[in-house]
């Protein structure tokens, strides 16, 4: 391991903004971070230990050990292969309707999901308790971290109210997930995620995204095309020097059980994250070599599919966000996912998005106004 430490950049009065040494990792190097300060100084996420009381980790744990039993692993294409997620997983929501609903109108990798379940006991017990650490967490990050101690622009102003959630089961050590930001098109800009950790302790990576203008050409291998790439699907499929993937080197959170981790606003756009394969694992006195991951997400009722953009495909578009491209670094676009699905090809859809300083879309179909479109989404909101 490569590490150096550097002194935090001055206030406006000659201070140190902080007395906390800024800890960074160079090329190709692995910062490893275990306390809640450090994590919460050098990365976009902040985490709780010991997070739910013993016995009620116990029970959720216990549960969903007993739903990823008959966990699936999706399929997508990933150029021109065709591969299996490297671990399993389903999606929960709140009501039969909201079933009916993911599994016949959302898209994700540009295909609809085929195991979408109803909130188990637990989950639901377990969901305020994420709900009120998360807000918390929130509003310290704005606090403690943010210019001027204000919201990011396109931030919620909203509290953070969970309405669904990816459970994933990584078991043993080989499972993973590669580098990738999590799909806004729900979600929407400056998203945040409560994501809770169960079973066997794994190392959650993440690094920050490099403008490719900064550091010149070199592969990379996460998941993400620029903007001017998106309307031709060839290019797409070949464009992969944008930049190395370890420019700033990465840092792993170690997360072990019970611990609930926040990824905070800046997190999709500025930075991506993964769960890497480990050599072995400490086995759990309950899950074994099992690790059950919680992802609470907060589905934004203006972006609805029946409200989003349908490509040349016929299908509601994705959202993304300019991450490499310095002449239009965060902006957010809509293109077609269509071809992430075997046996598609997708088309050359592309649009620039438009939300205001909430967060809120700003549809051409609705009218150009934010707040007529918020008025007009919350009427025709389920």
């Amino acid at each position: 391991m490569d590490l150096f430490a550097a002194p935090r950049p001055p206030n406006d009065d000659g201070a140190p903004a902080s007395k906390k040494t800024r800890l960074m990792s160079r090329k190709g190097a692995t910062l490893h971070l275990f306390d809640p300060d450090d994590i919460a100084e050098h990365t976009p996420c902040s985490i709780i230990h010991n997070f739910l009381p013993s016995d009620l980790a116990k029970t959720l744990l216990e549960e969903l050990l007993e739903e990823a039993r008959s966990f699936e692993r999706p399929t997508f294409k990933l150029f021109d292969n065709v591969v299996s997620s490297p671990h399993t997983s389903s999606f929960y929501v709140d009501s039969a309707d909201e079933m009916q609903q993911q599994k016949t109108e959302y898209l994700y990798n540009g295909a609809r999901l085929t195991d979408v379940r109803r909130i188990t006991p637990q989950l639901d017990r377990v969901k305020p308790l994420v709900r009120e650490a998360v807000n918390l967490e929130i509003q310290k990050r704005i606090r403690d971290h943010y210019p001027g101690g204000t919201k990011l622009k396109h931030q919620s102003p909203q509290p953070w109210s969970p309405n669904a959630a990816f459970v994933n089961c990584y078991d043993g050590p080989a499972e993973s997930v590669g580098y990738h930001s999590d799909q806004l098109t729900y979600l929407g800009p400056r998203a945040v995620i409560g994501s809770l950790s169960l079973g066997v302790a794994r190392e959650f990576r993440v690094r920050r995204v490099v403008p490719k203008d900064d550091i010149g050409d070199g592969n990379d291998d996460d998941d993400e095309e620029d903007a001017d790439d998106a309307s031709d699907p060839k290019k797409k499929k070949k464009n992969k020097a944008a930049v190395p993937g370890d420019a700033q080197g990465q840092v792993a959170i170690h997360l072990p059980h019970n611990s609930l981790l926040v990824m905070h606003a800046e997190m999709q756009e500025e930075w991506k994250h993964s769960v890497a394969p480990a050599r072995a694992v400490d086995p759990h006195p309950v899950a074994g070599n099992r690790r059950i991951n919680v992802t609470y997400r907060d589905y934004k009722a203006a972006l609805h599919p029946r409200y989003t953009p349908r490509c040349g495909c016929g299908v509601p578009a994705v959202l993304r966000v300019v991450q490499r491209r310095r002449e239009n670094l965060g902006r957010y676009f809509w293109m077609c996912h269509a071809g992430n699905v075997p046996g598609k090809e997708g088309c050359a859809f592309f649009r620039w998005a438009e939300f205001d300083d909430d967060g809120v879309p700003i549809w051409d179909g609705i009218g150009g106004d934010a707040a007529n479109n918020r008025q007009r989404i919350d009427q025709a909101a389920p």
